[in-house]
């Protein structure tokens, strides 16, 4: 936890001052000497949406711990030469405006017990621009079909706030079938085959979810879609339908020399997208296949993804 942490704050901090670097050289950008001082969140708004979507895999705690750093910024041609304290809050009247803005997920509010949030003030000491703050998530009290988002942005500062970037849309794209499962990677001829390692399935809307095939790379993705009926403990699954993300296909399998030659589909014995499944029934269905052919030859491949 701790290295992860460390790697996330220095990428943060890296970024903020390259940022702010490449704003004052480049005149496609603003010249902080005559807007003034702005203060935001250097990877904030929704330009970072997608970013703002947790979808680490939690710690192996009760609670399923995840922590997310992100950076406040006081965007400068000269660094203050005071302490520049800096208000921070859940402003929860945001999630409808982005609701009715965009359709595809429906969020609901966080409840305050599945997050930790209490450094809501921040300090950037005299003659510097960034501050690291943090915030907790408790994965294990969500419900994994509902759609949450916490908004936390800049109430208050010395100086103009970003309207912008001066928010986190921090959220959590519900999907019942997305978490954490074992990947079992076949490759015919064999190579490089293993029976379990961790795997995640990535939520990425409550019908879709995507994961990584073991192939090549390991970073071509199944793009999983599915229909709902009912409610609930009674809903039932169908028309499940995989394909592979087709910007992986063009710049990984593609741009060195392989092509699909089958495309993927689910060998789950008896298989049919019109049967009605249970949730348990279902979850025996993420067993995948497609061929491919490079320069070495002809491959098949197989992901089975299971709990």
């Amino acid at each position: 936890m701790k290295k992860k942490l460390f790697i996330i704050t220095s990428l943060l901090i890296s970024a903020a001052v390259l940022s702010l670097s490449s704003c004052l050289k480049d005149n496609r950008y603003v010249n902080f000497a005559d807007a003034g001082t702005i203060v935001d969140f250097n990877l904030g708004g929704l330009a970072y949406f997608s970013q703002d979507a947790i979808t680490e895999t939690p710690d192996s705690d009760a609670n399923g711990t995840i922590v997310r750093q992100f950076a406040v910024t006081v965007a400068s041609s000269t660094p203050p030469k005071t302490a520049t304290v800096i208000t921070l809050g859940v402003d929860n009247s945001l999630i409808a405006a982005r609701n009715t803005a965009d359709t595809t997920v429906i969020y609901t509010a966080m409840p305050t017990n599945a997050y930790s949030f209490t450094n809501t003030t921040v300090t950037i000491p005299a003659g510097q621009t960034t501050a690291i703050v943090s915030v907790t998530f408790y994965k294990n009290k969500l419900n994994n079909s509902t759609s949450y988002m916490l908004p936390i942005r800049i109430l208050k500062a010395p100086y103009t706030i970003s309207a912008n970037m001066g928010i986190h849309y921090f959220h959590f794209i519900g999907n019942v079938f997305a978490g954490s499962y074992l990947h079992a990677y076949t490759r015919t001829p064999a190579s490089g085959n293993y029976p379990g390692n961790p795997a995640i399935l990535n939520p990425v809307t409550s019908t879709q979810f995507e994961t990584f095939s073991g192939y090549y790379t390991g970073l071509v993705r199944y793009e999983v879609t599915f229909t709902i009926t009912g409610t609930g403990a009674t809903a039932t699954y169908s028309n499940f339908q995989v394909t592979l993300n087709a910007d992986d296909v063009t710049n990984i399998l593609t741009a060195n020399s392989i092509s699909v030659t089958s495309q993927p589909v689910i060998v789950t014995p008896g298989y049919s997208p019109t049967i009605q499944y249970t949730y348990a029934q279902a979850l025996a269905l993420f067993d995948f296949q497609y061929s491919v052919l490079g320069s070495s030859g002809a491959r098949t491949v197989e992901d089975r993804f299971y709990q």
